[in-house]
């Protein structure tokens, strides 16, 4: 059965790093997609970044471009995603998702419905 694990979240001040973890279990990795959305009291939730295993075709948010990194440990069936440069709008609890992709290569189009309980990133000084 498929279960997701997130960890990594925390406080850090503006400009700091954190890296989060996906521990993935249950399931043949490479036959999905794996992501990591975000989600305030604010805010519905929306993605940040994703990744088609099989494919090795990754997204990211413009709004996370450049500053994020979403990558695999290959000896394990954990998903990271690399924060540099935080901003205050990047507080927020993280979720990761697993999705069956419909499109080879394009990550952002597959159907994720399988979500880790969250961690809480906060940015603030």
């Amino acid at each position: 059965q498929l279960q997701l694990v997130e960890s990594g979240g925390g406080l850090v001040q503006p400009g700091g790093s954190l890296r989060l973890s996906c521990a993935v279990s249950g399931v043949t990795l490479e036959n999905y997609a794996i992501g990591w959305f975000r989600q305030t009291p604010e805010k519905a939730r929306e993605g940040v970044s994703c990744v088609q295993i099989g494919a090795g075709s990754a997204w990211y948010a413009d709004s996370v471009k450049g500053r994020f990194t979403i990558f695999r440990d290959s000896a394990k069936d954990v998903i990271y995603l690399q924060m540099n440069s935080l901003k205050p709008e990047d507080t927020a609890v993280y979720y990761c998702g697993a999705g069956i992709p419909t499109e080879r290569g394009n990550p952002r189009t597959a159907l994720f419905g399988s979500w880790g309980p969250g961690t809480q990133v906060t940015v603030s000084s």
